[in-house]
């Protein structure tokens, strides 16, 4: 029997309209494209089960579940998850990217993508994948103990790591990809 594990970013925020630094310390709420995004990745994921739900403690990503479990009576319960938080961006929070990549084109891509260099007082890729890696292993144990279907709604790099486990992606491979924000991404695990 298959279990399945549907995982999807939060929608725009006003802050990624504009290219600004958010990460985990702060939150900003959904734009109304970002309300139709949600409401895009709902429709899509209308006619799956979804049992149980984990998502960040950030609104963003709370607000963009709420919007898919609209769809889904079933669910029974949903999981505020602390490892699921995006990457904290330490200095470089509230800070516009495009003008940081302007001012320091050397720093940008090294604190932007990197795995393992943290911006200052932040966290690394490498960082924000040893506190997700636990979540994987737990959420792997519930799905099979409950033979349950689950959804995820978190952040672009609390879900690298995921996406990196399930799709069997090399580290840097996984510092490359983006994960959309109006769709989601379907996974596995026999039951």
């Amino acid at each position: 029997m298959r279990c399945y594990i549907y995982v999807f970013r939060h929608s725009q925020t006003y802050y990624n309209k504009r290219h600004i630094f958010t990460g985990g310390r702060i939150d900003s709420k959904l734009t109304p494209f970002g309300i139709k995004q949600a409401e895009k990745i709902a429709k899509k994921l209308k006619g799956k089960r979804i049992d149980y739900a984990f998502t960040s403690p950030l609104s963003r990503a709370k607000d963009t579940l709420k919007i898919v479990l609209k769809y889904h009576p079933e669910c029974k319960k949903v999981f505020v998850d602390e490892r699921l938080v995006e990457r904290d961006y330490g200095e470089l929070t509230r800070k516009s990217k495009d003008k940081y990549a302007r001012e320091h084109p050397d720093l940008y891509p090294i604190y932007h993508r990197s795995y393992d260099v943290a911006p200052p007082g932040g966290e690394s890729i490498k960082d924000v994948e040893k506190r997700v890696m636990p979540f994987i292993k737990d959420l792997i144990e519930f799905v099979k103990r409950n033979k349950v279907n689950v959804a995820i709604s978190a952040h672009g790099n609390s879900l690298r790591p995921i996406r990196k486990y399930f799709e069997g992606l090399s580290n840097e491979e996984m510092c490359k990809i983006e994960t959309v924000q109006d769709d989601y991404y379907e996974y596995y695990v026999e039951c």
